[in-house]
């Protein structure tokens, strides 16, 4: 399929403009993105790491969050190390074949990652609205279902995209005006028909953000009927305190994505795009952890009991 593309185009390479339009910025920018991806990779690995070795947290939710944290880890590593790269060195190159390479897992993990957070409504839904059969009904065949089926749908999802840019013919300019190979930047420089490529992109889309939002949307509605006919303030606390992290999260990832195909792609807006960009491929999968661990009170505990069981063997060491 590459092959007979390749043919049709004369473009081997791109080349990504990135925020070279700021040189001044460029250092500072990649001391504030290298800070931003380790902290990234360090606090999803040790929600990953906190579920495995913690047995009080081998149940759905936690199961759910650890998938979470997997993603956020693969699709900050798909778009920022790229990002890094470019600002420190003269060559902003990235070939043909690593472009729809990068675009296809980038896409397919943010496809999966919507879901995952619509999956992770539904799991609220059944915790709260049916406490006694939670274990029941949330079975560990029905999670691994639920995970793989929303990997598959990404996979899938991306697959057509990725299909519908591999069709276009590139033979003018070779220059993205962007720091990663984003699906509409590299459409402006098709010199082919788009309209297949764009409805596409425009379907899969709205598609998929419509439905993630009306699983999560129809999800709280019967956790908030339910929270409301609850007599006892305890059980409205701690059904709120259950679902605070995951509308944070929901809140920041959905927002940012609305705004981000909510910007028209014009030459002027090109920046906003790019900020929004960054927001959502760098700053999302920083903040999560953050989220899931400030307002979690079992992964706090898992942390405290960690750092206390390290601190008393080292003073038996010293000692």
């Amino acid at each position: 399929m590459v092959c007979e593309v390749r043919n049709q185009s004369s473009v081997a390479t791109f080349i990504l403009v990135g925020f070279s339009e700021f040189p001044h910025l460029q250092a500072p920018l990649f001391l504030v993105f290298l800070s931003i991806y380790t902290v990234t990779l360090v606090g999803n690995l040790g929600i990953i790491v906190l579920i495995r070795i913690n047995p009080k947290l081998h149940t759905p939710m936690y199961y759910f969050l650890s998938h979470l944290s997997f993603l956020d880890i693969c699709y900050s590593s798909v778009f920022t190390p790229k990002l890094l790269e470019i600002l420190v060195v003269e060559d902003r190159t990235i070939s043909f074949n690593g472009c729809m390479t990068q675009f296809f897992f980038i896409c397919m993990l943010v496809v999966t990652e919507m879901f995952m957070l619509a999956v992770m409504a539904y799991d609220r839904f059944v915790a709260v609205c049916n406490p006694l059969l939670y274990t029941v009904a949330m079975s560990r065949k029905l999670c691994s279902l639920l995970v793989a089926g929303t990997y598959l749908w990404g996979g899938l999802c991306s697959l057509i995209l990725t299909y519908s840019l591999l069709v276009q013919s590139y033979c003018g300019s070779n220059v993205i005006n962007h720091f990663g190979c984003e699906y509409s930047a590299i459409l402006s420089l098709s010199c082919s028909e788009t309209t297949f490529s764009q409805m596409a992109c425009f379907v899969i889309s709205t598609f998929n953000e419509v439905c993630s939002l009306l699983i999560i949307l129809t999800s709280y509605i019967f956790i908030i009927a339910t929270v409301s006919r609850m007599p006892s303030k305890g059980g409205l606390r701690k059904a709120f305190s259950t679902c605070a992290s995951h509308l944070t999260a929901i809140s920041i990832f959905h927002g940012v994505i609305l705004l981000l195909y909510c910007v028209p792609h014009d030459k002027s807006s090109w920046l906003l795009v790019k900020v929004d960009t960054v927001l959502f491929t760098v700053m999302i999968p920083m903040l999560n952890p953050l989220i899931y661990s400030l307002r979690n009170k079992d992964v706090k505990e898992t942390v405290r009991r960690l750092i206390n069981s390290k601190l008393h063997s080292l003073h038996i060491k010293f000692r």
